[in-house]
């Protein structure tokens, strides 16, 4: 009897069903990696908004799981554009007492700069990148809008990259998953991080760029594939609305108070 129970055990596990709670101690903390604004009548390829400006925001977060560490999105490239911070990554990693050194993985929700400005200084780590925008960056003329500068050192020197064609459960517990969200670029991802008292948290990655972007379905016309782009955005609110979840629109900065602030974390 107990043989067949821990097969079950095994097989719900490999499914992705595993029981997050059980999981290592998991914390997200947001970091600032940005402020800028832009115009959001470039994020509607049926002309839905009138606004010219709106404030926008670039976060990068940390996830603790135990002792491994998780980055997700990187920001831009210091003092590469007005809207990047002048707060490099390591120094705000230093702050919480991590090192570029001690990350295990680095996540990118897809390949454009104000995401992956700053993957140098995490040599150690394993990049987990949507196959599309990894075959992207590959390409021979790279793909339009892929910020190859950022993945320089990552290709000479032949960093560890898993291209992801699936889902993936970074920890093999359930309670970090990088999920499949195409549409805005080829192999574009958003993470859901099931932390144990807030519960279930879905950060966006670019899926959607602002509340009413979200609400209304709103699809830039710069995206890559419309109807992956509405089919993405549904995933979202089926994820919310069955698990619960807390949606984080990365850019948008009225979901900054969703996590605690700097330098403490969501548990």
């Amino acid at each position: 009897m107990k043989s067949g129970f821990f097969c079950l055990v095994l097989a719900a596990s490999a499914l992705g069903f595993s029981d997050p709670t059980a999981a290592q101690e998991l914390t997200l903390t947001r970091l600032d990696c940005g402020s800028g604004s832009n115009d959001p009548r470039r994020f509607s390829d049926t002309f839905a908004y009138r606004e010219t400006t709106k404030p926008f925001t670039f976060s990068c977060y940390v996830i603790r799981h135990g002792a491994d560490v998780m980055v997700w999105d990187t920001g831009y490239l210091p003092g590469s554009v007005p809207s990047a911070t002048n707060k490099p990554l390591v120094e705000l990693l230093k702050q919480i007492n991590l090192n570029p050194d001690d990350v295990k993985y680095v996540g990118i929700s897809h390949f454009h700069a104000d995401h992956t400005g700053q993957l140098a200084p995490l040599k150690n780590a394993t990049l987990l990148i949507g196959k599309g925008d990894w075959d992207g960056i590959n390409a021979n003329p790279p793909m339009g809008g892929a910020n190859t500068k950022g993945f320089a050192e990552w290709m000479a020197e032949k960093r560890k990259v898993e291209p992801l064609s699936a889902d993936k459960d970074v920890f093999e517990d359930g309670s970090v998953m990088v999920l499949r969200a195409p549409g805005h670029t080829p192999g574009h991802s958003m993470l859901l991080v099931r932390l144990k008292e807030m519960g279930p948290v879905l950060l966006s990655g670019d899926a959607v760029h602002f509340h009413e972007n979200y609400e209304q379905e709103g699809v830039p016309g710069f995206n890559h594939d419309r109807a992956q782009t509405l089919a993405s955005i549904q995933r979202i609110k089926q994820i919310e609305k069955n698990l619960k979840a807390t949606v984080i629109i990365q850019h948008d900065p009225r979901d900054i108070g969703k996590l605690p602030a700097f330098p403490a974390a969501a548990k």
